[in-house]
């Protein structure tokens, strides 16, 4: 196995697991990761993928004992039912939209420069949110109706942009419906199964032509180093939400993507082209 390639797997999953349930995107830190590793090929794309996958499964492991009682009452109580149903109709919006569109979106701006300017955006829009008044009515998570669902869900569907952030997208629209902020991160939490799963089986089916067995040592590196940051990355979390905003994010989506457009502009980095 080349050395240098498994540091860089391991590097990418560290990136993929540290952001992908902060809302600072981690599809666009890892374009821009990648970008600068010089490792951004289709087979790179692959291994996004998969190190999704376990970030995923941290949240998975996380909230096992829910999960398993949700799959254990889904046919008698009506608490399960509607914590499923909820996911479900978050989940539909995206799924919907990116069936439609995600191949074009990602022809055009799964690129350094569109994401940048997509992080300075993003993060004036938290500001914005962090500004208003909160009126919480859903306290925690088995209080969600499913309006509410649903509408968590479209604002989940900006996220197809990328740099926009699907937990940044799920945890302020959560805000402004009015979820308290533990019920917000949450959601994101739960909402994030179904998505990534389905995401990362669609790419995998179409790029199914790429995998090799080779590769599999590559995947697992990338895949456990997302795992254990996403594991360590959830917890804090949800400690950091009990007594912070988030207006730190917004502030360093709002630096970082202005240093990537300035080193673009400048041209001491040699980012992608667009």
């Amino acid at each position: 196995m080349d050395l240098p390639l498994l540091l860089k797997a391991l590097l990418l999953g560290l990136v993929e697991g540290l952001t992908e349930f902060l809302p600072i995107s981690s599809t666009g830190h890892l374009i821009l990761a990648g970008d600068l590793l010089g490792w951004n090929d289709d087979k790179a794309k692959v291994f996004e993928v998969v190190i999704q996958t376990g970030a995923m499964l941290a949240i998975v492991w996380e909230y096992r004992e829910r999960f398993l009682g949700v799959l254990a009452g889904l046919l008698r109580e009506p608490a399960a039912q509607r914590f499923a149903l909820n996911v479900a109709l978050a989940f539909l919006p995206a799924a919907v939209l990116g069936a439609l569109f995600a191949s074009r979106i990602k022809a055009a701006l799964f690129r350094p420069v569109p994401v940048a300017t997509a992080f300075v955006l993003g993060g004036l829009v938290i500001l914005w949110a962090e500004r208003r008044t909160h009126r919480v009515r859903v306290a925690s998570v088995d209080d969600l109706r499913w309006p509410d669902a649903l509408k968590i869900g479209l604002a989940q569907s900006l996220a197809l942009i990328p740099g926009t952030s699907r937990a940044g997208a799920t945890i302020i629209g959560g805000l402004l419906f009015g979820l308290s902020r533990r019920a917000a991160t949450e959601f994101s939490f739960f909402l994030a199964v179904p998505t990534l799963v389905a995401a990362g089986g669609y790419d995998l089916y179409k790029s199914r032509h790429l995998l090799e067995l080779g590769d599999a040592g590559l995947f697992l590196v990338g895949a456990a180093a997302a795992f254990a940051s996403a594991f360590l990355c959830v917890r804090w979390l949800l400690r950091f939400v009990a007594t912070h905003d988030f207006t730190p994010f917004a502030w360093y989506r709002i630096a970082f993507g202005a240093l990537v457009l300035f080193t673009a502009w400048s041209g001491l980095v040699r980012w992608t082209a667009g």
